[in-house]
Order: structure tokens, then sequence, then C-alpha cells
């Protein structure tokens, strides 16, 4: 997928973080005919299977969006939509977020790599910002960590170029202040020797 850098695999958008679906089991919950006392122990078991479920679904639903109002918050400024969610229904009748994701903009910035090295830092961020980063949110900060590490070498190819351009430009600016004083002595010796040689004619 690379083709001459790391920064490469980074030159699309693509989702930030996903936490995958998680199913909570309802097929416990059964429902059977017998004798009265048989229906009342039978209602009462799913009544408690309904709660433990419902328990759950709340648990994983809170989960979810934390999950990823740590990834909007930590990377605000790159996030393009989201968050989505997948739903499951509950025993009552609701729907309980139990997968989720945010689309993050996680391209490098064009000809500019001290924005890309600030924009990997924010990406790394968000990706990791979970109590429990998931698998794909390791990932995009492994990526991003690269993307970071692409940027921190082209600032200092960047930076040696413009010590030797500066460096050059001093020693030119140097050599031309040393042929102007050259020519100045030049100048100044050229004025003396005029001088001598008229006061020898006057001599």
């Amino acid at each position: 997928m690379m083709e001459t850098g790391v920064h490469k695999e980074l030159s699309s958008t693509s989702p930030l973080s996903t936490i995958s679906p998680r199913r909570i089991d309802t097929s416990s919950v059964s429902r059977s005919s017998g004798s009265s006392e048989e229906d009342k122990q039978i209602e009462q078991k799913i009544r408690q299977q309904e709660n433990q479920i419902l328990q759950q679904l709340q648990a994983r639903d809170r989960e979810v969006r934390a999950h990823e109002a740590a990834h909007i918050a930590a990377g605000r400024p790159y996030v393009l939509s989201g968050p989505s969610y997948t739903f499951q229904r509950g025993p009552d009748g609701r729907s309980y977020a139990i997968g989720g994701e945010v689309q993050l903009d996680v391209s490098e910035v064009s000809n500019n790599p001290e924005a890309s090295l600030t924009k990997a830092e924010t990406v790394r961020q968000a990706a990791l910002a979970p109590i429990e980063p998931s698998p794909q949110d390791l990932r995009v900060a492994a990526n991003a960590t690269q993307m970071a590490a692409q940027a921190r070498i082209e600032i200092a190819v960047q930076n040696r170029e413009e010590a030797a351009t500066r460096a050059e430009k001093h020693s030119n600016e140097t050599s031309n202040e040393g042929d102007s004083a050259n020519a100045e002595a030049i100048r100044a010796f050229s004025s003396k020797e005029a001088a001598s040689s008229s006061l020898s004619l006057f001599a």
C-alpha cells in the first residue's frame, strides 16, 4: 500500500477509530406454558433475565458513547463526521448503541511538515483518548506515530537546507566585503604612490 514513504498510507481519509459492535445475548429469554405456579416462576425468571440484559445494554451504550466522545474531544479539529452507531433493540423496545465510529481526516498536510507533525500528534492523541482503545484505535495511533516521524525527518532536511543556504549567503557576503576592502586598500595605495610621485617632481 505504501509507495515511497510512511505518509502515503495516511494520504486518504479513513475512520480514525471503530469500536466494534458487541451484541448482547438475548437467547436466554424463553417463555413456556405450564401450571399457574410454574407460570409465575417463569415470568419472574424472564423479568430477571430481561433486567440483566437491559443492564448489559445500558452499560454497553454508555461505554460506546463515552468511547466516541473521547475521540471527538481529542481530535475535534479534524473530525469529519460522527459519531455513528450500531444499535441493538432491548427487551424494553428501546435501541441501545453497541458499536460506534468517528470519521477523521488523517491525511498529511501537503508541503507543510510542521503542520503534518501537529496533525499527527493530534490524531494519535485522539486515537488513544478512550480508556480502552480498540484494535483499530491502536492501528491509527501507530500510523500517526509514523506520520509524525516522517514529518520530523522532512523538517530536519528543510532545516539543514536552510542552514546551508544561510552559510553560503554569509560566505558570499564575507567574500564580497573582503573584495571591497582589498579594492579600497589598492585605491589608497595607488593614491599614496601618486602623491609621492608628485612630490618627487617638485623636489
